[in-house]
């Protein structure tokens, strides 16, 4: 398959992140936990996110510094694609509420400098 361009990644994991925010707006971690389908749905996100990322950064290895933690984003992907049962939701829910913000900042500021 044919690398895809910058822009058509960034809006790969643009998307995601924004489905993983309207996934969880309003929820605690509890209800988190409680609903399958939405842990489901987020974990799926968070793959495509680590993958288009990865494919990114071969297409464009001088980006790897422009997005904090790429490596870990990326082990992230994997561990969800061939460690699903070892999947804590804890960690799951700490990556969206402290990491998420900053990666979509990140992406954002991409997206702006390649129109």
């Amino acid at each position: 398959m044919p690398p895809r361009d910058l822009r058509a990644y960034l809006s790969d994991i643009r998307i995601s992140i924004s489905e993983i925010e309207m996934n969880v707006a309003g929820l605690d971690f509890d209800t988190y936990c409680g609903v399958r389908q939405i842990r489901m749905s987020v974990e799926r996100e968070f793959m495509i996110i680590g993958e288009a990322l990865r494919q990114m950064l071969d297409v464009e290895p001088n980006l790897t510094t422009r997005i904090t933690a790429a490596s870990d984003i990326i082990a992230f992907r994997n561990h969800l694609a061939h460690g699903y049962f070892l999947i804590a939701d804890a960690t799951v829910w700490d990556i969206i509420q402290g990491h998420l913000p900053k990666l979509k900042a990140e992406i954002k500021q991409l997206i702006a400098e390649n129109p």
